[in-house]
């Protein structure tokens, strides 16, 4: 199982040990960062994410079993008119943790505070297209593909395309998640 808590100034240099390249940031950040990532970048990044009903909900994934720190992931763009939100930056940590379903863990915990402590009615993401065991993931928990952005991220002189996925609520109740 994995118990997700707030982000906090703590965590940061386990953080930016895990991002130890320009193509793990840009994957895991997008263009809101730059490499190196340092503490006064996620200063910034943890500021935006105060108040009383911040648009943005920052979590470190813990291991129940080993109270290990093994993730991060984040709620971002929280909308409660329309009762719907983002989910972003998405990170199993250890390069030697990841493909054993800690990831499916992690998005099964973050889908229960999106709909069921924030009882959103739609959850979305954007993921790589060349990042098939993220999308294998995601598919298999529920979300479906809705659309492909050509050629929206560049890295290096290539460009890449992202797939739009998204969730609602009832097929998150369906699969009992």
């Amino acid at each position: 199982m994995i118990e997700l808590q707030p982000f906090t100034k703590s965590d940061f240099q386990r953080l930016i040990n895990w991002i130890d390249s320009p193509k793990l940031l840009l994957q895991w950040g997008g263009p809101t960062f730059f490499y190196p990532l340092d503490k006064s970048q996620l200063e910034q990044y943890l500021g935006e994410s105060g108040g009383i009903n911040p648009k943005k909900m920052i979590f470190k994934a813990i291991n129940n079993e080993t109270r290990n720190v093994v993730g991060h992931i984040e709620i971002d763009n929280i909308d409660r008119k329309s009762n719907s939100a983002r989910i972003c930056r998405v990170l199993v940590g250890s390069p030697n943790l990841r493909n054993r379903g800690i990831g499916s863990l992690i998005m099964k915990a973050i889908l229960k505070i999106c709909f069921g402590q924030l009882k959103l009615h739609r959850v979305e993401l954007q993921v790589w297209s060349v990042n098939k065991s993220a999308i294998a993931c995601y598919e298999k928990i529920g979300f479906v593909k809705e659309g492909l952005l050509r050629d929206v991220r560049k890295m290096g002189n290539r460009y890449y395309n992202v797939y739009q996925m998204s969730m609602l609520e009832e097929v998150w109740k369906s699969h009992n998640l």
